[in-house]
């Protein structure tokens, strides 16, 4: 219960910055992807749905699996900052592989809660 509560309010708080945020996720949009702003905001939404989602017995299995979608989707802006760390000289390059296999544990965790 506490797990899916943290993993829940992890993709909140996530979805929020995207809000406060918003340059800097636009950064992270490769760039054959149209209107980076525009898909910044929307999964910035499904991040809070979901997240709130997951939160609510009834709801819980749908939002796993509407992770599991978003997880994959975003995807390709990780494979983007590891392939060209020098748009990102802030952010140490070892963090920016480390995430493609993080994203792989959230879509097994997301997984847990998509069966139940």
């Amino acid at each position: 219960m506490i797990a899916k509560f943290m993993f829940g309010c992890l993709f909140i708080v996530a979805g929020f910055g995207h809000f406060g945020f918003t340059g800097a996720y636009q950064r992270i949009v490769p760039p054959v992807f149209p209107q980076p702003r525009l898909i910044v905001l929307i999964s910035g939404v499904a991040e809070i749905l979901l997240g709130a989602a997951l939160l609510v017995p009834v709801t819980t299995r749908l939002a796993g699996w509407g992770l599991i979608v978003l997880l994959v989707a975003v995807f390709p802006a990780n494979v983007y900052m590891a392939l060209h760390p020098e748009l990102f000289p802030r952010i140490p390059v070892w963090t920016l592989w480390v995430r493609l296999p993080l994203q792989a544990a959230l879509i097994a965790w997301a997984y847990l809660y998509a069966k139940a």
